[in-house]
C-alpha cells in the first residue's frame, strides 16, 4: 500500500528493452542469461495497477519458458521500488460483496507472486521505497539488496487493512516472528541501512549502486551450474527443510542428479585448469 516516498531519481537497467503493456513494465534479455524487469510508472511510484498486473502475468509466463534464463533482477524506475497497491482503486472496492473482492485479490496475490515459481533465482533491487505489496514482491525473491536511504514498510492497518500479500507468511519466514509483528502491528518503517542490521535485506548500498550490486550478484547466480543452482533453489524454498533428515533425504537424490551432468565434469576440469567453468545446462 503507498506511503509518502521519494521523488529522487535512481538508475535504470542500460540495454535494450522490450515494454509490456502500456510499456509499464520493461523486459530487459542480456546475453549472459539474466532479465531485468523494471517497474515503470514513476509518475505513480510505480503502483502495481491493473496495467501493470497484466503486463506482470504475461512477462513471468515468458520467463517461465525461457531455457536460457539464469536469474531475474526486479527493480523500479524513477525514484521508489514500487507504492504498492493502488489506492485508487482500493477507495471504490466497498461496493463490491466480499466475495468478489476474494477472488479479486486471490488473482492479484497470486499474479505478482508468480516470480517465485520460476525455477532461477530472483533478485530484488530496492532503489527506492518498497511500501505494503510492493514490500511483499521484494520479500518474494530470493536475494535482496536495498538503497541504504529506501523506506520499506507495510502499512495495511493504518489504512484500516488487514496485511495481504502472504506478508503475514513472507515477513516471519525473511525475518522472523519478532519483526514481522513489529513491521505489521505498529507500521514501524525500516530504512535499507535497518533493513540490512534486520536481516531484511542482504545488503544495503548507497542508492546509486543498488542495480549495478544487484547485477553484479546476478552475474555470480548465471555464472553457476544452471541445473544444481535451480536444484538448490528448490531445496531452499518455503525457509528449508523441516529437519536434517528431510535435508539429508533430498540431498542423497539431488547430488546424484548433478553427478549425471556434463556440467559437473566442467567444473572439476575448470578447477584443475584453473579457469572459469563454461556452464551450459546440461
Amino acid at each position: 500500500m503507498s506511503d509518502e516516498l521519494s521523488d529522487e531519481p535512481s538508475g535504470e537497467p542500460s540495454g535494450e528493452s522490450s515494454d509490456g503493456p502500456s510499456g509499464v513494465l520493461l523486459v530487459e534479455r542480456r546475453a549472459d542469461g539474466i532479465t531485468v524487469l523494471t517497474l515503470n510508472d514513476p509518475d505513480r511510484r510505480n503502483a502495481m495497477s491493473d496495467a501493470m498486473t497484466a503486463a506482470w502475468r504475461t512477462a513471468v509466463s515468458g520467463l517461465r519458458a525461457d531455457k536460457a534464463l539464469r536469474c531475474v533482477v526486479i527493480t523500479g524506475a524513477g525514484g521508489a521500488f514500487t507504492s504498492g497497491g493502488d489506492l485508487a482503486w482500493l477507495a471504490d472496492t466497498g461496493a463490491e460483496a466480499v466475495p468478489a473482492l476474494r477472488d479479486r485479490m486471490l488473482e492479484f496475490y497470486r499474479t505478482w507472486l508468480s516470480v517465485r515459481t520460476l525455477e532461477v533465482p530472483t533478485i530484488a533491487a530496492i532503489n527506492g521505497p518498497a511500501v505494503g505489496a510492493g514490500l511483499c514482491l521484494a520479500l518474494a525473491c530470493d536475494l535482496r539488496y536495498a538503497a541504504s536511504d529506501a523506506r520499506l514498510l507495510a502499512p495495511f492497518t493504518a489504512l484500516g487493512l488487514h496485511p495481504g500479500m502472504a506478508a503475514t507468511w513472507l515477513l516471519p519466514e525473511v525475518a522472523g516472528l519478532p519483526l514481522a509483528r513489529e513491521m505489521l502491528l505498529t507500521g514501524r518503517a525500516l530504512t535499507g541501512a535497518e533493513a540490512e542490521a534486520r536481516g531484511l535485506v542482504n545488503h544495503a548500498v548507497p542508492r546509486e549502486r543498488v542495480l549495478g550490486e544487484a547485477l553484479a550478484a546476478a552475474e555470480l547466480v548465471a555464472a553457476r551450474a544452471p541445473v544444481a543452482t535451480r536444484l538448490t533453489k528448490v531445496a531452499l524454498s518455503g525457509g528449508g527443510h523441516p529437519d536434517m533428515e528431510s535435508a539429508l533425504r533430498w540431498e542423497s537424490l539431488a547430488q546424484p542428479v548433478t553427478m549425471a551432468t556434463r556440467d559437473m565434469i566442467e567444473g572439476i576440469a575448470a578447477q584443475r585448469d584453473r579457469r572459469p567453468p563454461r556452464f551450459t545446462g546440461a
